[in-house]
């Protein structure tokens, strides 16, 4: 393969880190993990041959190149073309034609009319919601909502649910409930007895998951993980563009004020005294819609950065609105993983939020 054009396949997009890179499998949602120096070596001489790159280096490296390069094809990174001109990059472009995309709406001691909710969703063109439940919930309850999107023809393509784990309702009628609809994409049963997912059962369909954890309210919300990467070229195109966390998203508490997310504290007007449009075009409900990866602190040397989403409602810093997400434990600069909450440099800020009951 010496004398042949290598060409890295349009949606393997190599990002750097400020200790090591990846390269983004945007086809198959997968990343992998190169060194520095190979991702200058793609971003330089994509296209050339390897036989020009190791009398780049004159020829002092041949045995990593040509280890480089094996681990690149044996993965479906690369393929090799006479014609390099014939394969242009791929468009970062992002747009939708929703004015909302995603809406979180949270339960406890009011009900919510979530017809209304459905109804005016409508008219942003939204197409996925979330529904949280703090408090009991029965499985009555989850079906008339699902039926209604029905009913009403909603738009509406994928709903998640997560509520609290009830002896009353069990994997057996839950999997029935996602089997029968397939708008339904997970239910989450969280203050389990135990930890199951049952994702793997039933194919191009939705999930269920039993978690131990408990959530008590939306301080549980905004923890980064590595679970929740997702390197497809929607969410790594939007990215580079705009916050992945809040652009384009509008929620509604439990007490029904609509806000970015309901872990954020400003408010745009309660559901019941203005309209979901009404407080999209208030002023400062965009404003952080277009704070990418790229300008916050910490994040912007990270090469997850664009397969990750992201926090404004907890920061490290909470006088600084660019500063890295609290419940972020990953160091780009050691490469290591630590838990968040233990760490004592973030002690004030748990302080600040009030979360100390919260783990």
């Amino acid at each position: 393969m010496n004398s042949k054009n290598f060409i890295l396949f349009s949606d393997c997009i190599p990002v750097k880190g400020a200790n090591r890179s990846v390269i983004c499998d945007l086809q198959n949602n997968k990343y992998h993990f190169i060194p520095n120096g190979l991702y200058e070596i793609l971003e330089t001489y994509n296209g050339k041959t390897i036989q020009f790159i190791k009398k780049e280096f004159n020829n002092s490296y041949d045995e990593i190149i040509d280890e480089y390069f094996e681990f690149l094809y044996s993965h479906n990174l690369i393929f090799y073309d006479a014609n390099p001109d014939l394969f242009p990059k791929i468009s970062l472009d992002w747009n939708s034609p929703s004015l909302i995309t995603n809406m979180i709406i949270d339960y406890d001691a009011i009900e919510h009319d979530f017809e209304n909710i459905i109804k005016q969703l409508e008219i942003l063109k939204c197409s996925c919601i979330q529904v949280r439940f703090f408090s009991k919930i029965n499985l009555h309850r989850i079906t008339e909502m699902v039926e209604l999107l029905n009913e009403l023809k909603s738009r509406i393509i994928s709903i998640d649910f997560i509520i609290p784990y009830s002896e009353s309702i069990g994997n057996e009628e839950l999997e029935i409930l996602i089997k029968k609809n397939p708008r339904i994409h997970s239910v989450i049963v969280f203050n389990a007895p135990y930890d199951k997912s049952y994702n793997a059962i039933w194919e191009k369909m939705g999930y269920l998951m039993f978690v131990k954890r408990n959530i008590l309210d939306e301080k549980h919300c905004g923890i980064i993980n590595e679970e929740y990467f997702y390197s497809n070229i929607k969410l790594f195109s939007e990215s580079h563009h705009h916050n992945t966390c809040l652009n384009r998203k509008i929620s509604i508490d439990k007490k029904g004020n609509i806000k970015n997310c309901p872990s954020m504290p400003q408010s745009f007007g309660n559901i019941n005294d203005i309209t979901l449009v009404e407080a999209l075009n208030l002023t400062d409900f965009k404003k952080y819609w277009n704070i990418t990866k790229d300008q916050i602190e910490v994040c912007k040397d990270c090469e997850f950065r664009y397969i990750c989403t992201d926090c404004r409602a907890y920061l490290e810093n909470p006088d600084n609105q660019n500063s890295k997400p609290l419940k972020c434990g990953y160091d780009p600069y050691t490469n290591q993983w630590e838990e968040w909450s233990t760490n004592s440099l973030k002690e004030k800020a748990i302080s600040y939020y009030e979360m100390e009951d919260v783990f």
